[in-house]
C-alpha cells in the first residue's frame, strides 16, 4: 500500500474517531505565517526532500553552510552588550569573555546610532541609556582597552553611521599595532531595514547606499575577513512581521544591496562572501527551524540564478541570530528562560553561525551580570550537554520541517517577485508596501492574543499575582556630564587645524564619487568626532524624512 493511502487509512480509522472523542483545542493549527499544519506528515507529501535539500556544505546549502557544521566548530556565542560609558562597557565585555563568550557584540546608545556627539543638545537625556556612548576614537579605544582586536571577533549594531564606527575601530586596531587585514567582525550597516522597521536613519537612501557600497569596496581588499553588512530580518520580525515576511523582506533588501554594488562596478564574487545576515529566533519552534533552512536555500538560488555567482562561497547565507526581544514579557520573568532556550535551540537546529540569547530581565531593566550569565549558560548547555551539536541538520528529513521549508521558500519568493514588480526593495519601502504588510501582520497577531486565540503564558493566561522588586542596573546621570567634559577636553587638546582640514576634505569627498573610507579613517585617527563627521555629511546630503503613507 502506498504511503498516501496508508495515511488516509490512519486518518479514517484512528485519527478521526479520536477527534470525535477529544475535539481539537483549536479548529485549525497553523504557523505564525498562516501555514496550515496537518495532524501528521508522511514522505508522500515530500518525496523529493533529499533532492531539494542536498548535503551540508553544498549548494543550495539548505542543510548548512559547512559540511561538518558544529562538529568542527561551535557557533560564536556573542552576547549583545553596551551601556553608559566605554569604560563600563569594557568591564562587561571582559566579564563575558571570562565566562566563556567567544565574540563581542556592541550596543550603541541612541545619539551614537543617529550620528550625534554626547554633547549635542539633541542627545540630552539619552547618553549611555540604551547602549554605550561613542563619540570619538578615544571612546572606542577605551571600549576595547586590554582586548586585542586580532584575537576577538566584534559585531557592531550600527547602521546609518556604520562606516564611521568602522573607521574608529580600524584606527584603534592600527594604534594597537594590529594589521587591519587580520580584523574579524561585522558592522550591521543595513539602512533599508531602518527605513522599514527601526527608524535610526540619518541620510536619504542614495547617499546611504553609497556609504554601504564604499564599505564593500574598501573591505574586499583592506579587511577581507570583515563582514561588511549584516542584512537584518531581526528588526523586521520585531516590528511584527511573520516568518515568511522576515525572509522575504530581508532577501529583497539583500538584492538591492547586491545590485547597488554591481552598479558601482564591483563583481559579485568579489564582495558577496563578506555579506552576512541577522535573523530573529521566535517562538514557533518548527517554523523557525524551517525558516532558517528556507532562507539559506532561497538566497543560494537567487545568487546563482539572478546574479550569476560562480563562487559557491558567494551563495552561502551566513547569519547571526538573536532570540526574540518582542517575546520578553514583564510578567513572570523566569518564563523567559524557557522561551529563550527554545528560541536558541531553534537557531542552533537551523544552523546559525552566531547567537545572542536575551536575558530574562531585559523587559524590565538593563540586564544584570547574573542574568547575562544565565543567558550565556543557556547557549553553553545547548552546545555541550544537549547533543544537538553532534550531528549536522538533526531535523533534516523530518516531514513537517521539510514541508515547512518548501512552503516558506515558495511564499517568500512570491513576495520577492511582487517587490520586483514594484521596482525593487527601495521602491517598495518608499511606497510603504513593506511597512503596511508588517503592520497588518502585527495587528492580526495582537488581536489573536487579545481574543485568547494565542496564549502567552503569564500574560493572557496562567497569570499570578507578583511583586517584582527593582534590581536594575541603572545608568548614573553623571555619565552624560562626564562624557560632555571628556569631549570638551578632546577638542581642546587635539590639533584643531588638522581636524578642520580633514572635515573640509570629507565635504569635498562627499560631493564627489571617491571612496569615503580612507578619509573617514584619517578623521578618526585625528580625533574628529562622530557628530562632526555626520554633520558634514548632513550638510552635503541632507536628512531623510519618511513619507506619510499610513
Amino acid at each position: 500500500m502506498k504511503l498516501h493511502d496508508e495515511k488516509k487509512r490512519w486518518e479514517n480509522e484512528t485519527y478521526r474517531p479520536l477527534i470525535n472523542r477529544f475535539p481539537e483545542r483549536r479548529e485549525t493549527f497553523s504557523t505564525s505565517s498562516g501555514i496550515n499544519l496537518p495532524p501528521v506528515m508522511t514522505p508522500s507529501e515530500h518525496e523529493d526532500y533529499l533532492d531539494s535539500s542536498g548535503f551540508p556544505g553544498e549548494y543550495p546549502f539548505t542543510r548548512g553552510v559547512q559540511p561538518n557544521m558544529y562538529r568542527g566548530r561551535l557557533w560564536t556565542m556573542r552576547q549583545y552588550a553596551g551601556y553608559a560609558t566605554a569604560e563600563e562597557s569594557n568591564k562587561r565585555y571582559r566579564y563575558l569573555l571570562e565566562q566563556g563568550q567567544t565574540g563581542l557584540s556592541v550596543a550603541f546608545d541612541l545619539p551614537t546610532q543617529i550620528g550625534y556627539d554626547a554633547d549635542d543638545p539633541l542627545a540630552q537625556g539619552e547618553v549611555g541609556k540604551v547602549g554605550v556612548s561613542i563619540s570619538s576614537m578615544a571612546d572606542m579605544e577605551a571600549l576595547f582597552k586590554g582586548i586585542p582586536l586580532d584575537k576577538v571577533s566584534t559585531s557592531m549594531t550600527i547602521n546609518a553611521p556604520a562606516a564611521i564606527l568602522l573607521a574608529f575601530y580600524v584606527a584603534v586596531a592600527k594604534k594597537q599595532g594590529v594589521p587591519i587585514n587580520k580584523l574579524r567582525g561585522t558592522i550591521q550597516n543595513d539602512i533599508l531595514k531602518e527605513y522599514v522597521a527601526r527608524g535610526t536613519y540619518i541620510f536619504p537612501p542614495e547617499p546611504s547606499m553609497r556609504l554601504i557600497t564604499d564599505v564593500f569596496d574598501f573591505c574586499k581588499t583592506e579587511i577581507p575577513r570583515w563582514n561588511t553588512i549584516s542584512i537584518s530580518g531581526y528588526h523586521i520580525r520585531e516590528a511584527g512581521s511573520t516568518a515568511v515576511q522576515e525572509v522575504a523582506f530581508t532577501l529583497a533588501n539583500a538584492i538591492a544591496y547586491i545590485q547597488a554594488a554591481i552598479d558601482t562596478g564591483l563583481a559579485v564574487d568579489d564582495f558577496a562572501n563578506q555579506l552576512s545576515f541577522f535573523f530573529n529566533a521566535h517562538n514557533n519552534f518548527l517554523e523557525e527551524v524551517a525558516k532558517f533552512r528556507a532562507a539559506r536555500r532561497l538566497y543560494a538560488r537567487l545568487m546563482k540564478e539572478r546574479f550569476g555567482a560562480q563562487d559557491e562561497k558567494s551563495c552561502r547565507l551566513r547569519f547571526h541570530t538573536q532570540t526574540a526581544g518582542s517575546t520578553l514579557t514583564a510578567q513572570q520573568p523566569e518564563n523567559k528562560i524557557v522561551r529563550v532556550t527554545l528560541q536558541a535551540l531553534a537557531a542552533v537546529l537551523g544552523g546559525t553561525q552566531s547567537l545572542h540569547t536575551n536575558s530574562m530581565d531585559e523587559a524590565l531593566w538593563l540586564p544584570t551580570e547574573k542574568s547575562v550569565r544565565v543567558a550565556l549558560r543557556t547557549q553553553q548547555i545547548i552546545a555541550h550537554e544537549s547533543g544537538v551539536a553532534d550531528t549536522v541538520d538533526p531535523l533534516g528529513g523530518a516531514y513537517v520541517v521539510e514541508s515547512l521549508t518548501d512552503q516558506i521558500e515558495a511564499l517568500a519568493r512570491e513576495y520577492i517577485e511582487k517587490i520586483d514588480g514594484m521596482g525593487g526593495a527601495l521602491k517598495a519601502i518608499q511606497n510603504g508596501f513593506m511597512q503596511r504588510e508588517i503592520l497588518e501582520a502585527a495587528y492580526q497577531s495582537q488581536r489573536a492574543v487579545e481574543k485568547g486565540d494565542e496564549i502567552v503564558v503569564g500574560v493572557n493566561d496562567f497569570q499570578v499575582e507578583e511583586n517584582i522588586e527593582l534590581e536594575a542596573l541603572q545608568v548614573d546621570p553623571k555619565v552624560e556630564e562626564n562624557q560632555i567634559q571628556q569631549l570638551g577636553s578632546l577638542r581642546k587638546n587635539r590639533d584643531n587645524k588638522k581636524a578642520q582640514s580633514l572635515l573640509y576634505d570629507l565635504k569635498e569627498a562627499a560631493r564627489g564619487d571617491v571612496n569615503l573610507m580612507p578619509v573617514l579613517i584619517d578623521c578618526a585617527e585625528n580625533q574628529v568626532t562622530l557628530g562632526e563627521m555626520c554633520g558634514i555629511l548632513r550638510d552635503v546630503w541632507g536628512q531623510y524624512h519618511p513619507p506619510s503613507f499610513i
